[in-house]
C-alpha cells in the first residue's frame, strides 16, 4: 500500500514563520512564512516521497476539551500579526500545490489528523505524522510513526523518525500510555495542570508498575515517593479529566484515500504575485521538469 504524509498545519507554519528572516514583498507584505512553508513541504515530499500528503489547520474552538477545562490552552499568546497575515495565503498555495487541507470548525486539527490516520493505518497505508507535538505520540504503532521536526537549538540533527521503541526512549513509557503519562505530568503548552513535582521519571515509574492511570489511582497508598500519595489521591477526579483532554479523538469523519493533482497555473501565478522569485523559478522545474526531483 502507499505512504501518506499528515501534516501539523500551524505547527509547520510556526516553524517556517520563525525559520526565516522577515522578508515582504515589495509592498510590505509579509512573505517569510510562505518562502519557508513551501520549501518544507517540497523537502518532505523529496525525503518521504509520499504518495499524497494532508494538511490539518485549526479553525480555532476545541469545544470538548474547552467544556471539560475552560482553562484550556488559554495562556497562549496570540498568533504573531505577521504570520496571521500569511495563513490564509498558504493555505492558498497548499492546495495550488495539490495537498489537500482539512479543518473544521469547532474540532482541533490534531484530532481531525489522528482520525485521518488511523483510518489509513487500518486500510494497510503506512502513515508518517510530521509534527512535534508530543500528543501524537500516543498514535504510533507499526504502521504509524512522527517525523519529528529538526530541533531550534541543535537544527544539524534534521528531520528525524520516532517509532515505537523510539517514543519509548523519550518519554520513557510505550504510546499506549502517552496520554495517562501526559495527565500525570501535565502538558504547559495546553495548559493542563498535573500532579505538582511529578515528572517524567516518577510518572513512567508509577505506569511501569500499575499499567494505566486508573492502575496509578487506584494504587495511590502505595506510591513512591510517599509524598505524592495525598496529592494523587486527591487529585483523581482532575486527573481522569486530564486524561481526556490528552487523548485524542480517532472518532471524527475523514476524507478519502485519494491523491489530488497539483494546480500548476494557480501555483505560478500565486509565487509570482507574492514576489517569491527563487520559489517561482524552482517551482516551474519542479512542476514541468518533475524528472529533475
Amino acid at each position: 500500500m502507499a505512504k501518506w504524509l499528515l501534516v501539523d498545519g500551524f505547527n509547520l507554519a510556526y516553524r517556517s514563520f520563525h525559520a526565516l528572516p522577515d522578508l515582504t514583498r515589495s509592498d510590505g507584505f509579509p512573505t517569510g512564512a510562505l518562502h519557508g512553508w513551501v520549501k518544507a513541504l517540497w523537502k518532505l515530499a523529496d525525503q518521504e516521497k509520499p504518495e499524497a500528503t494532508l494538511v490539518f489547520f485549526d479553525l480555532g474552538g476545541a469545544q470538548d476539551r474547552l467544556a471539560l477545562h475552560p482553562e484550556y490552552k488559554a495562556q497562549r499568546a496570540e498568533m504573531p500579526e505577521a504570520l496571521q497575515r500569511q495563513i490564509e495565503p498558504l493555505k492558498q498555495l497548499t492546495r495550488a500545490m495539490g495537498l489537500v487541507g482539512i479543518e473544521r470548525e469547532g474540532v482541533e486539527s490534531d484530532d481531525l489528523l489522528a482520525a485521518q490516520a488511523v483510518m489509513l493505518a487500518r486500510a494497510g497505508h503506512d502513515v508518517v505524522i510530521v509534527s512535534s507535538d508530543k500528543d501524537f505520540a500516543q498514535m504510533v504503532d507499526g504502521r504509524i510513526t512522527i517525523l519529528l521536526p529538526p530541533p531550534s537549538a541543535n537544527p544539524k540533527l534534521g528531520w528525524r523518525t520516532l517509532d515505537a521503541a523510539g517514543v519509548k526512549e523519550k518519554f520513557g513509557v510505550p504510546p499506549a500510555q502517552i496520554a495517562d503519562y501526559l495527565a500525570l505530568v501535565g502538558d504547559a503548552s495546553d495548559n493542563i495542570p498535573g500532579i505538582d513535582g511529578v515528572g517524567p521519571k516518577t510518572a513512567a515509574k508509577w505506569l511501569a508498575e500499575w499499567g494505566s492511570l486508573e492502575g496509578v489511582i487506584a494504587h495511590a497508598a502505595e506510591l513512591n515517593p510517599e509524598r505524592f500519595r495525598a496529592a494523587v489521591a486527591a487529585s483523581a477526579d482532575r486527573l481522569r479529566v486530564n486524561r481526556q483532554l490528552t487523548t485524542l479523538n480517532v472518532n471524527l469523519p475523514t476524507v478519502p484515500a485519494e491523491k489530488t493533482a497539483p494546480a500548476v497555473a494557480e501555483l505560478l501565478r500565486l509565487l509570482e504575485s507574492f514576489e517569491m522569485k527563487g520559489t517561482l523559478a524552482e517551482a516551474r522545474k519542479r512542476y514541468t521538469q518533475p524528472e529533475l526531483f
